[in-house]
């Protein structure tokens, strides 16, 4: 029984044939595609599980493709696969809407530790809840979207989804940077140094219309993490 479906959007060859190659051994179903131009085409026609996405590709580099795949899909998990290590293009390619990225070169158990961490579903996320209220937006987790006051209606990436189900298991309560690392992300927050959950944070802020400096519904406990504000009514099953 495979463990889900792949895709893997690179140009180089021998990268992309070996990562089909050890995601099929490690049981699951890979797709794949050559190049930014087909790999839209194959993210839009397949029901996946998640996209792996190279970023300096022929026809169509990783950025237009994750825009234009957000706009049909907006809660398809997408890791970027990236030769660039500098913090812009990780910024602009988490705001794009990017879950996850990792930086060539990776070892392929890396690579499906992130890929674990993506389609793991937390076991703090609210069971049995449509959705919440807060600070006027309603969250609702089974469209995955936010309708801001005034009615404007946002999607939520995966990722996004991810962190505010766990906050919203917890309200009221400072979740520390090195807890949404080990039960969001699945690593081990010892030893590793990352500004992913700010950068996320800082996402889902701008999706929430939460103004930065005086943040309403995600809060910045100083020295603790982030705490989410107190619901103001729980939407109905």
């Amino acid at each position: 029984m495979s463990l889900g479906v792949i895709l893997v959007v690179e140009d180089d060859d021998a990268i992309r044939r070996g990562i089909a190659d050890a995601l099929s051994y490690s049981g699951y179903t890979v797709h794949d595609a050559p190049d930014g131009a087909a790999g839209l085409e194959l993210i839009l026609s397949t029901d996946a599980d998640l996209v792996l996405l190279d970023i300096m590709m022929p026809k169509m580099d990783g950025h237009e493709v994750l825009t234009r795949l957000r706009r049909a899909k907006p809660a398809q998990p997408v890791i970027f696969l990236t030769a660039r290590g500098e913090e812009y293009d990780r910024v602009r390619g988490l705001k794009l809407g990017a879950d996850d990225y990792i930086v060539k070169p990776f070892s392929i158990d890396e690579l499906i530790a992130r890929i674990e961490a993506v389609l793991r579903r937390s076991p703090g996320r609210p069971t049995g809840q449509r959705g919440t209220k807060i600070a006027g937006r309603e969250i609702d987790f089974e469209r995955r979207e936010v309708v801001l006051p005034g009615g404007v209606r946002r999607s939520l990436t995966e990722r996004e989804h991810e962190v505010l189900s766990f906050l919203c298991a917890n309200p009221g309560r400072a979740v520390s940077r090195e807890e949404l690392l080990q039960t969001v992300w699945g690593l081990d927050p010892r030893g590793t140094h990352t500004r992913t959950i700010d950068m996320t944070i800082a996402r889902l802020r701008e999706t929430l219309d939460d103004e930065p400096g005086d943040p309403q519904v995600i809060k910045t406990v100083r020295g603790k993490g982030y705490m989410l504000a107190m619901p103001d009514e729980e939407l109905p099953e």
